[in-house]
């Protein structure tokens, strides 16, 4: 499970849904969440959570250009390959963090990724969640 650390920047609800703006060191994230139509007390503006995303919601492109839906994206480089003979596990340099996707192997050698790569990782907002910092 990847864990980032960052603060609330800004809650918008529509109905029984919300989003939430998260800055991670200077880094726009988005969550899409589904809730009730109240939200938690510690989901405000300003409030430092924890962004969670499994490895397999990590999507990686390399020299992508153009316009795209996906909120979350991840300047990166590779630090690690451990490539399997079908899913292969990236470790991903992200500022000060480590990231982790989980990628077909397929789509390792496709991409030719080689440690030292620069690539992007996209994360869709729905597939972020939030925690409340204990």
């Amino acid at each position: 499970m990847n864990k980032l650390p960052g603060k609330i920047t800004k809650v918008q609800q529509s109905g029984a849904i919300l989003l939430v703006d998260v800055d991670v060191d200077g880094h726009g994230f988005s969550a899409l969440l589904i809730e009730s139509a109240t939200h938690p007390e510690w989901l405000q503006t300003g409030n430092t959570i924890d962004l969670v995303f499994k490895e397999t919601e990590v999507t990686l492109a390399k020299n992508l250009s153009g316009i795209i839906s996906m909120r979350n994206r991840m300047k990166c480089t590779v630090q690690r390959i451990e490539q399997g003979e079908l899913l292969s596990k990236i470790s991903l340099k992200f500022q000060e963090y480590i990231v982790t996707s989980a990628i077909t192997t397929r789509a390792v050698d496709s991409l030719q990724l080689a440690i030292g790569d620069e690539v992007e990782a996209l994360v869709k907002a729905n597939e972020v969640s939030l925690m409340k910092k204990q």
